[in-house]
């Protein structure tokens, strides 16, 4: 059986992106009531295309997100966009964690075939 310890990475780097975007998520919902607060965010799979590279491995290139409407105050976070990023990434994070499974599961199956 041959295992393929870049995937392994590949899904380590996939899960703390999902973990980055969740953070920002929280933060941009918190941020709902500031005056003049801008919604940030990052593109998810640029980023993850540009971290499997190996080029630049610090962290997401964080932006305000253009295009949204903002309240009379400045303030342009919608608890919508909000709600359905959240939800795409949680559903990101949790396939990111069935495959790492997978994979420690392809290890141990590995392992214990070699004690038969």
């Amino acid at each position: 059986m041959q295992i393929n310890p870049s995937m392994g990475d590949a899904l380590g780097r996939y899960l703390d992106l999902a973990s980055d975007q969740l953070k920002l998520t929280a933060s941009n919902m918190a941020n709902i009531d500031t005056p003049g607060y801008k919604t940030q965010g990052f593109d998810f799979e640029q980023e993850f295309r540009r971290q499997q590279s190996g080029l630049d491995p610090a962290g997401p290139q964080i932006t305000t997100v253009d295009g949204l409407v903002a309240r009379p105050d400045g303030n342009n976070v919608s608890m919508d966009r909000e709600g359905l990023q959240l939800a795409q990434t949680q559903l990101k994070f949790k396939m990111g964690v069935e495959l790492l499974k997978g994979q420690f599961s392809s290890v141990m199956t590995a392992i214990h075939a070699e004690t038969k």
